[in-house]
């Protein structure tokens, strides 16, 4: 699939679809119990597009009034891998089922872009013809 048509994709209505905002309240009800625990919202960015590789990236964005720097943002990549709330093998069958050929998919480290903003890249290998 060339590049342009991957782009054509990747808009933020369809990252929306694979993790619609209200998942960061679930989330944190699922984790802590209470949504007024969590320390960030979850917001799923497409961050760039190459026929070989699209990279997207969850954006842990710091809530008012809390510390995204003193959450364990670290360990994240393992929970989001597998959580069902996040269901990330979910995501790639609803991008497959638009007709993206996914190869392979993995997670990266977090990275710490600032105080009140961390990602967590999110690679699609895409299968050659």
């Amino acid at each position: 699939m060339n590049q342009n048509a991957l782009k054509s994709i990747f808009t933020r209505d369809f990252c929306d679809t694979l993790l619609p905002p209200h998942t960061s309240d679930r989330f944190f009800e699922a984790l802590y119990g209470d949504v007024s625990e969590g320390a960030y919202d979850i917001r799923l960015e497409c961050l760039s597009v190459k026929p070989e590789t699209v990279e997207l990236g969850f954006h842990l964005i710091q809530r008012p009034g809390k510390c995204l720097v003193c959450s364990l943002t670290h360990g994240l990549p393992k929970v989001f891998a597998r959580h069902p709330l996040i269901d990330i093998k979910g995501m790639v069958q609803k991008i497959k089922d638009v007709g993206v050929p996914v190869k392979d998919w993995r997670l990266g480290h977090t990275n710490e872009k600032n105080n009140t903003l961390h990602v967590i890249p999110f690679y699609l290998d895409m299968a050659t013809p």
